[in-house]
């Protein structure tokens, strides 16, 4: 795992919080994110990201079983109750997209081809999407719990400590994946 270590760094270095190195076997997947999308979201099928069409747990099961490790990224982010908590979580989700980019470009160039990351929450690449084609394939990723991942299960079994927020304006912890090998 020590060979990781530099991943870690990088995403520490690109404004994570922390990483660690986790078994891909203990990526749990289930039905019920996807449902909490699809009942509760806003954003349900406005993007190419986002259910209906993202992959369901079924095959995100099958793409995680394709793996041993992967990237486990932790970030925490806070809103103001001063600010519009819409435009600060799209400003939050838009620079976890660009950081969990970048590591996955670094990962498959340091020689890790299948090398593929997942982010968090809805895609905030356009204003809108097409549906049809996407502008920015080569960026775009749909979210842990859009493919099913069922989050709180997974973090916690990897000793990282998630609750349910009791307000939108307490300190959010997020998190991303990176699929390594």
């Amino acid at each position: 795992m020590e060979k990781y270590q530099e991943f870690i760094d990088k995403a520490v270095k690109l404004g994570a919080n922390d990483a660690k190195i986790i078994k891909a076997a203990g990526i749990v997947t289930a039905a019920w994110p996807r449902w909490k999308c699809r009942y509760g979201c806003p954003e349900y099928n406005k993007s190419l990201c986002c259910p209906p069409n993202s992959p369901t747990h079924h095959e995100t099961r099958e793409l995680v079983d394709c793996y041993e490790y992967a990237l486990l990224v932790h970030f925490t982010a806070n809103v103001d109750k001063a600010e519009d908590l819409l435009d600060r979580i799209k400003v939050i989700t838009k620079s976890i997209t660009k950081v969990i980019d970048t590591l996955e470009r670094e990962i498959f160039i340091a020689g890790y081809y299948k090398a593929f990351a997942l982010g968090a929450g809805h895609c905030q690449l356009c204003p809108e999407c097409t549906l049809k084609d996407c502008r920015n394939p080569t960026i775009a990723r749909p979210s842990v719990e859009s493919c099913g991942i069922d989050v709180y299960s997974t973090v916690r079994n990897n000793g990282y400590r998630i609750e349910v927020l009791k307000d939108i304006f307490d300190s959010m912890n997020i998190f991303c994946l990176v699929l390594i090998e």
